[in-house]
């Protein structure tokens, strides 16, 4: 079972208005048996139904809780893993592994531990279609930064807007404390999260595997 999440409900009521206000006047203006009508009724189905399953969320929240383990932050594939050098906070070289989620996938994100918010940034930028090696450089972005309750080990989530994806929210602030799988932000419509973490993070994904946000194992914080 699935409920609408609310960065969705304002989208759904303006486009279900829109869709409505096309049909009916269509039905009064043109002839009963005409083509355009059914295309139009149909695209208008269509439409709704893609947008309604964009913004969808599992009732069933059974997230994993595990302050050894970093879960995965959203649904998608694993596109990337790999060390780069990480300028922007950390400025030494993290482990990257990235999330590519299509606009099938469920697009909230989550916290991939619990703890301390140490940093949170928004970044302007351009477009580039999420899979693209610079998109995590260029693309608009929200970067943040979670300490654990022991101090001892800190994950950077970047959330990066894609070609379609043109919208980011980010729901936390510097110095807030949140839940591991607790919500951290939504993107809307296909983009693609990176997650940084410290070299030798024993990472349990392969390439081209699909994650499930909140339930698979990312890592473990065990040094390998």
């Amino acid at each position: 079972m699935y409920y609408i999440h609310k960065e969705g409900r304002r989208i759904l009521l303006a486009l279900g208005f829109i869709l409505m206000v096309i049909n009916f006047l269509l039905f009064y203006f043109v002839p009963e048996f005409s083509t355009l009508r059914w295309i139009v009724g149909l695209s208008s189905a269509v439409v709704l139904t893609f947008v309604m399953a964009f913004f969808r969320i599992p009732k069933a929240k059974l997230y994993m809780e595990d302050d050894q383990l970093i879960i995965a932050p959203a649904d998608g594939k694993i596109v990337a893993i790999e060390e780069v050098e990480e300028t922007e906070y950390f400025k030494d070289k993290r482990l990257q592994v990235s999330i590519f989620m299509s606009p099938a996938n469920v697009h909230v994100n989550l916290a991939p531990i619990g703890g301390k918010v140490k940093y949170s940034q928004y970044h302007p930028g351009n477009y580039l279609v999420a899979w693209h090696p610079k998109s995590s450089e260029k693309n608009e972005r929200f970067t943040t930064v979670i300490e654990d309750d022991e101090q001892e080990f800190e994950v950077m989530v970047r959330q990066i807007a894609g070609k379609v994806a043109r919208k980011i929210t980010n729901y936390l602030e510097e110095g807030e404390n949140i839940l591991q799988c607790n919500e951290l932000g939504f993107i809307k419509f296909g983009s693609r999260v990176d997650i940084f973490l410290p070299i030798g993070t024993d990472v349990q994904v392969k390439l081209k595997q699909k994650v499930t946000g909140g339930k698979t194992i990312l890592a473990a914080k065990k040094r390998s």
